[in-house]
């Protein structure tokens, strides 16, 4: 900038004068003056929004009206007029659109290649590159395309298109082009502008048709991404669209076994190098634990990724949408030109901008099609009148000494037929009766031309009846479309609910945690000092000391806490299971105090305090019960003779659950001796609930779902597939289980199940069986080692009744009542069964039971049951030796 440069005494949002919107001491920017001083307001105003504009209006955001960019409006008009039925060198058509897009080669060969890739109005022959692999195509000369036919069915027609000149005048090109179909929404758009973005996702053929037709029949609808990578996708936070919204976009892993895992389809946007490079990284950061990652995609993706030996697939699984590219989130942005201007719309209200828009073009077409047919029955008609009542061969016509007595002859013959024409005979009409040649007029066939004329009126009727009934002839417009071309465009996203991964719970812990309590120091890098346990990067580490404070701190490589540490381990947030028992006295010489509490969540790094707070308080018991479990303690008083009794016992679980910031219920007021362990107890929470989530596919504690039961250490879950598979799980959260699932519940081992079935081995006979399911991680099948056998009915009733209805030749035979208890023993699932009979079976119904199992009895207790573990730390002492022995120990002092 130059030192004599004079900043303007007006910002931008100053009040500029009428007229042209500048300064009274202004130049325009061009003048070569060297005396002028430029204001850089008035060149801001003048030339960046003027550039502004035409990037936003010209280049990076879609019309409503058809759904294109200027530039894939130009590449298509262009292809458009190149169409001859064969394929055209990419580099042809090139050439062709630059006569209207004037912004180079590079940027029309980038948008045509992104044209043919999505698959939808450009038929492509050649290496067009793979969306899923990120590989560019091949150059221009190499490659070639043409339209689609669905192309020319729905985007051209010049009868109905608005036409501009181009850019230099040389040629004439649509405004835009008369699209009658929401190829916005099928395709998706993504453009950034200067100072707005769009980002409109792909959806799908089929579902846009319906909407459509929703639309002009009035009814609701809704609309969801469908992406060409697949995957899966939560549209739950999708909020129609609009600007503000988001999805959550997936990629489909599946198990091959417990070492390995298959990346079978990509989030949109991503591509197999990127997945791949994503989850090298997160395993470098120690965030998952595998071996390595093998890519062998080729038409369609493939990622295995290998698992090091003792890492859980499933938890590994969730790890890769937490941490890797397995799982995005994709932010829409329905920003679109219409009226000139730029707008930010809903999906849904650019469906119906778009049925509204078909439903006006087809209408111009019916419109423009009934004037056609209208004047080509004008004409029939009076070439028919001509050539039947001889005209041309009048005396007065032979005669005629001009042209203009010629005409003025054959209108005053057909003056009397005027009633019967669509319109006014001109002129024009005349001269061209005039141009019919001899040969036509010999060939001539009245009752030919009569049928050609009835076609027509009666294509004129059915022309007027669908203008009359618009809206039913556009629906059946998107009907036609959808049975002709919808079988090529499947859902290839799946619709589904996301659990809330937790980063805290699937990262790996693969890092060590020390503690030198001596010091107070805690981390990763003490590897000399005493082991805590493992941990993740990310992790949080509680520590209590004992004077009663605890913190909250993140895992480092070496971290000074403080001394006096009592207790530290890794921190669970929102883990309300763990419970602290804690016993402390209050001040030097003060009430002791017993409390139970859990820490869900804190400040980090801010000292909390188990105790009221008064100096000299000190924590004389403490123990961290991962299951809320309840111990007994055994409480000993320093020696007092007014005290009768120095020795008694408190049990935890009679003391509720209460905040960490409680007081907690007086032990004693008198000095204590020392607390010891009495007796481990179970756990006072009960059973973890658990509920299965069907949309998701996964177990949780937040009561979604079907109930499954209480759960405690050793109880497993019984899963039961469609296929006949069968097996049983832990109730871990990170369980993954497969589509299919016929039923899940709490496993019980004695439980009985009854099975018919079709056994295809047997001529496809009934067969029924009575069996127990195993305990079994592996997958087995109850149905026997025949894929092909069909399972008719299941039951777990103790004493099911089925009613078998015969049918076919067999039909006339009364219904059988089997009572499958009395029909069949209980034997193993991989027994084959009993023949149910040989007539053709039409169904088989389970009826109601007419008996029912009596209800368990209590098993007598024995004398070989054990006793709960009883731990006396004073080894069976009386009350007056243990006094004795404090005694001696206190004169020591």
């Amino acid at each position: 900038m130059s030192e004599d440069f004079e900043a303007p005494k007006d910002d931008l949002n100053s009040e500029l004068p009428a007229g042209n919107g500048e300064h009274s001491d202004y130049k325009p920017a061009d003048t070569k003056d060297a005396n002028v001083k430029h204001q850089l307001s008035g060149m801001y105003q003048n030339w960046f929004l003027d550039y502004a504009s035409y990037v936003i209006l010209e280049r990076a955001v879609p019309h409503i009206m058809d759904g294109l960019k200027p530039v894939q409006r130009r590449i298509l008009h262009t292809m458009r007029r190149m169409e001859d039925g064969r394929y055209n060198k990419v580099a042809n058509i090139v050439g062709e659109a630059m006569k209207f897009h004037p912004h180079g080669d590079a940027s029309i060969k980038e948008a045509l290649v992104q044209l043919g890739q999505k698959d939808m109005l450009i038929d492509c022959q050649g290496n067009w590159g793979n969306i899923l692999t990120g590989d560019a195509a091949a150059a221009a000369r190499y490659i070639e395309a043409r339209l689609t036919k669905f192309a020319l069915d729905v985007v051209f027609n010049p009868k109905t298109t608005e036409w501009k000149l181009s850019y230099d005048g040389r040629n004439r090109e649509p405004v835009t082009l008369p699209v009658k179909f929401p190829l916005l929404l099928a395709q998706g758009v993504e453009g950034i502008a200067v100072g707005l973005s769009s980002k409109i996702l792909p959806h799908n053929f089929n579902e846009l048709c319906d909407a459509a037709i929703s639309y002009l029949h009035g009814k609701t609808f809704t609309l969801y991404p469908d992406f060409q990578t697949g995957g899966s996708i939560d549209v739950s936070k999708y909020n129609d669209g609009e600007r503000g919204g988001s999805v959550r976009v997936r990629s489909k892993i599946e198990k091959i076994d417990n070492k390995t895992l298959a990346v079978k389809e990509i989030p949109f946007g991503k591509t197999v190098a990127s997945v791949c490079d994503s989850i090298v990284k997160a395993s470098e950061k120690g965030k998952i634990k595998i071996r390595k990652v093998e890519d062998l995609t080729s038409r369609s993706v493939e990622i295995l990724v290998h698992l090091a030996p003792g890492t859980s697939s499933d938890k590994t699984i969730d790890a890769l949408y937490a941490f890797t590219d397995c799982e995005v989130s994709i932010s829409p942005n329905c920003c679109i030109i219409d009226n000139q201007k730029p707008h930010f719309l809903t999906v849904s209200d650019v469906l119906r901008k778009s049925a509204d828009n078909t439903l006006a073009l087809l209408r111009r077409e019916l419109e423009i099609r009934k004037t056609e047919i209208l004047e080509s029955l004008h004409f029939a008609s009076l070439e028919k009148i001509f050539i039947e009542e001889r005209i041309y061969k009048d005396k007065e016509f032979e005669q005629a000494r001009h042209m203009d007595a010629a005409c003025e002859h054959i209108d005053l013959r057909l003056t009397p037929y005027y009633p019967t024409f669509v319109r006014e005979v001109t002129k024009e009409d005349i001269l061209r009766l005039m141009e019919i040649k001899m040969a036509r007029i010999l060939k001539f066939n009245s009752d030919k031309a009569e049928e050609q004329i009835a076609r027509m009126r009666q294509e004129i009727e059915e022309t007027e009846r669908h203008l009359a009934n618009i809206v039913e002839y556009t629906v059946e417009w998107f009907r036609t479309l959808k049975e002709k071309y919808g079988k090529g465009f499947p859902r290839r996203t799946e619709l589904r609910n996301f659990d809330t991964i937790e980063a805290t719970k699937v990262i790996e812990a693969n890092e060590k945690l020390y503690i030198n309590r001596e010091e107070g120091f805690i981390g990763t890098g003490l590897k000399k000092d005493e082991f805590i346990g493992n941990c993740s990067p990310i992790d949080d580490v509680i520590v209590f000391f004992r004077d009663g404070r605890y913190i909250i701190t993140p895992v480092t490589d070496k971290k000074f806490v403080g001394k006096n540490i009592l207790y530290a381990n890794v921190f669970k947030k929102n883990d309300k299971r763990t419970i602290y028992n804690v016993c402390y006295r209050d001040g030097k010489e003060g009430t002791s105090y017993i409390k139970r509490f859990a820490v869900t969540s804190v400040v980090r790094d801010r000292e909390y305090d188990v105790t009221q707070g008064t100096p000299d308080s000190r924590v004389t018991y403490f123990t961290a019960n991962p299951n809320g479990e309840a111990e007994v303690i055994k409480v000993t008083l320093k020696p007092n003779p007014r005290v009768r009794h120095l020795i008694f016992e408190e049990d935890f679980s009679r003391i509720n659950i209460k905040g960490r910031q409680a007081m907690g219920n007086i032990l004693t007021k008198l000095p204590v001796h020392k607390i010891t362990l009495k007796q481990r107890g179970g756990s006072t929470l009960g059973g973890r609930k658990v509920w299965f989530d069907s949309d998701v596919l996964r177990l949780n504690y937040d009561g979604r779902g079907e109930y499954l039961g209480e759960f405690h250490s050793g109880d497993s879950i019984l899963v039961i597939y469609n296929n006949g598979d069968f097996c049983t799980t832990s109730f871990d959260l990170n369980n993954h289980y497969d589509n299919g699932i016929r039923i899940i519940e709490k496993y019980e081992p004695d439980k009985i199940w009854t099975a018919v079935l079709y056994d295809a081995d047997q001529q496809n006979y009934p067969y029924i069986k009575r069996f127990c399911l195993e305990t079994t991680a592996r997958k087995q099948n109850y149905l026997g080692e025949n894929r092909h056998n069909e399972l008719i009915l299941l039951t777990d009733e103790c004493y099911p009744r089925l009613e078998v209805v015969f049918g076919g030749h067999d039909s006339f035979r009364e219904p059988l009542v089997v009572e499958a208890d009395e029909f069949i023993a209980v034997k193993g699932f991989k027994a084959k069964g009993k023949r149910l009979t040989t007539y053709t079976l039409d169904t088989i119904n389970e009826l109601e039971p007419t008996r029912q199992p009596l209800p368990p009895q209590k098993p007598e207790r024995t004398e070989t049951d054990k006793e709960p573990e009883i731990l006396d730390p004073d080894h069976g002492k009386s009350e007056s030796d243990i006094l004795d022995e404090m005694t001696g120990q206190m004169k020591l002092f």
